[in-house]
Formats: structure tokens, sequence, C-alpha cells
């Protein structure tokens, strides 16, 4: 009967963790646009001007 105290324990604490960060948002995944990753991504300096500009019309053709 003692062992099952030690598998129960874990589980309610962990089931406890997984579902206070759900209810705080924390699991959930932000629906960014492709043009505001690119806007991104050319504000950190990841890329440059013209790789900006060309990924910017390709993004526009496909829309």
């Amino acid at each position: 009967m003692m062992m099952w105290w030690w598998i129960l324990i874990p589980f309610v604490l962990v089931l406890a963790v997984f579902l206070y960060n759900r209810r705080n948002g924390q699991n959930t995944v932000k629906d960014e646009k492709p043009m505001d990753i690119l806007d991104s991504r050319f504000a950190k300096g990841e890329i440059s001007k013209e790789e900006y500009e060309e990924q910017k019309r390709t993004l526009n053709i496909k829309n």
C-alpha cells in the first residue's frame, strides 16, 4: 500500500503543474503571419534590406 504513494504524489504534482501552465496560457503558440515574421527578422538585423525586399515581393506574389 505504501508503494502507491510514491507513484501517486509525483503524478499529482506533474498534473498540477501541467494544469497551472495550461490555465496561464504558457503553452499557447503565437499565430504570426509571414509578414510579421519577415518584419521581425529585418528589425533584428537577421536579414539585409535586399533580402527583406526580395522576400516581401515573394510573399506579396503568393497572396
